[in-house]
């Protein structure tokens, strides 16, 4: 399985705008639901994003969906810290995000 966390910081005037190109990339995940990937996107209070994906082998690519493209047809002008992307091993887990 691989693990990417992706982290930046959007122009103030662009954070609404960005957080709802995301939200429209997790519409489509909803209604596709991809089998064997997961994805969880956090706004921070500085302005900043994280995205975190999981992925297993040969599952289909996030970046493969419409919305997705829309949301990085723009990221460079929307940001003031450009996307970081690592590769990341988890350490330890405890109900992380469980029924919610």
């Amino acid at each position: 399985m691989k693990r990417t966390v992706v982290r930046y910081k959007a122009k103030p005037e662009a954070v609404v705008e960005n957080q709802r190109l995301i939200e429209n990339v997790f519409k489509e995940l909803h209604a596709k639901a991809p089998a064997g990937v997961s994805y969880l996107a956090m706004k921070l209070d500085d302005g900043s994003f994280v995205h975190f994906v999981m992925s297993e082998e040969g599952a289909p690519p996030i970046p493969g969906l419409d919305a997705f493209r829309v949301f990085q047809s723009g990221i460079k002008e929307r940001c003031e810290e450009p996307p970081k992307s690592s590769e990341v091993t988890i350490v330890g887990e405890y109900r992380m995000l469980r029924g919610q």
